[in-house]
Order: C-alpha cells, then structure tokens, then sequence
C-alpha cells in the first residue's frame, strides 16, 4: 500500500457490498475519494448482527449514495451451522488466526453476494463490484484471497458476456492490506469510523472480546489512531 492508500483503476460507476463494518465504510469512502459514483448493497441474511444494517442505512445516507438492502433471510436459513447464522452455535472470542473462528464462516457467502451484486451491476450498467477483503481474513475466510478473486472474474465474465462492461471489474483494493492499514486509511480519509459496526455477537454495543471486535481493536492500536468504540469488556 502507497502512503495515499490502494492502487487500482477505478471505473465511474460501482456496486459496493456494504455491510456497514469498518473495511465496507472505508471502502466505501476511499472510492468515492477516487470519483466514483456508488451503489451500495447490503444483504439482510438473518445475520446475528443485524445490528450492522442500521450503520450501513446511515452510512449511506451521509454519502448520499443509492443503498439497496436485499432481503436474503429465507437463504440464510438455508446456510446453517455458523454462528452468524445459527443461534444454538456461540460466537468465539480471539484472534481470527484461532481454529474456532471457523465456525463464523458462512458457506460461499462472498460468493452469492458478488453474484448479487453483479446482477445488480449488469442492471444499472456499472464497470465493477467491490468489496473490503483484506490479508487478515485470509486464514479463516476462502473467499477473501486474491485467488478467489481472480477466480471469480474469469467466472462472472464467462457466465455474463455480452452483458458486461468491456473492462467490467471485481475489485478488493484492499486484499494485500492489514487491518490496521485499514484502519489508518480511515483516518486519513476522515472516515466517521464511530458510525460503523463490527460486533459478531450483535448487542447494542461491541461485546469488545470476539474475533471482530478483537480484530477491531488491535487494528486502531496497531495503526496508532483514536478508536471511538465503546466496548462492553476491556
């Protein structure tokens, strides 16, 4: 990463996979910083943290972006066994390098809402879909790797030609980034990084000790700039 943030061709139009978090808002920001004009899509799947669509609607609305929410509950009920989606399996607490964060994934979750987000691109005629993928999730989620990634392209390219935009794009600038690369891009862009949402366990406030909120914190230490969350342990 450059000292001004990620390197990438940014078309004028994209679709963004906005879950409200803080990779999705910077994203979020960071694109808008390039001059794009977005569309962003966040997906009610029955989450556990719900909570993080309410951040996602404010985001949106401080950027005065399109913002669709699409209503995938019925899906997830059909995605069972991970603590995201399954109420009788617990949210772990550590470091997402910990074997027991395996039971956060969502099977082919990235998958299905890149798949919606491409649908919504070839609709709305945008150059690219974008999501906030980053190194660190890479030992626990498979479809936050460059692979994947690349991966992916080819796919969608295949299943929509003729559809797409000539240099129709799937972009995660921040796949070769840290969390706290993340987190200090945030502050450089002055990313409102208070109004955005971490917390697996999906209480009104950050439980402060699961993967994403342990992730979270170290991130804003590690990258020396003020974290504004109020977490309930610690």
């Amino acid at each position: 990463m450059s000292a001004a943030g990620p390197s990438c061709a940014v078309p004028s139009h994209v679709i963004v996979i906005f879950s409200g978090g803080l990779d999705s808002t910077t994203l979020a920001y960071w694109l808008t910083g390039q001059g794009a004009r977005l569309t962003l899509l966040s997906v009610d799947y029955g989450q556990r943290h719900g909570r993080e669509l309410l951040f996602a609607r404010r985001t949106a609305a401080a950027l005065g972006a399109v913002h669709y929410v699409a209503d995938l509950r019925p899906v997830g009920q059909l995605l069972g066994g991970s603590a995201l989606t399954s109420r009788e399996v617990q949210v772990p607490d550590g470091h997402y390098t910990d074997a027991s964060m395996r039971a956060t994934v969502v099977p082919n979750r990235n998958a299905l809402l890149l798949d919606l987000a491409t649908g919504l691109a070839i609709t709305a005629g945008a150059g690219a879909v974008a999501y906030g993928a980053h190194s660190g999730d890479y030992a626990v989620y498979p479809d936050c790797r460059p692979e994947f990634v690349a991966a992916y392209q080819q796919m969608v390219r295949i299943a929509n030609a003729g559809f797409l935009t000539d240099e129709f794009g799937v972009l995660a600038p921040f796949i070769s980034m840290t969390k706290a690369d993340i987190a200090s891009l945030a502050a450089r862009l002055g990313v409102p990084v208070g109004q955005t949402w971490s917390c697996y366990r999906g209480g009104d406030v950050h439980c402060g000790t699961c993967g994403t909120c342990t992730e979270r914190r170290e991130a804003f230490a590690l990258a020396a700039v003020d974290d504004p969350t109020a977490y309930l342990a610690g």
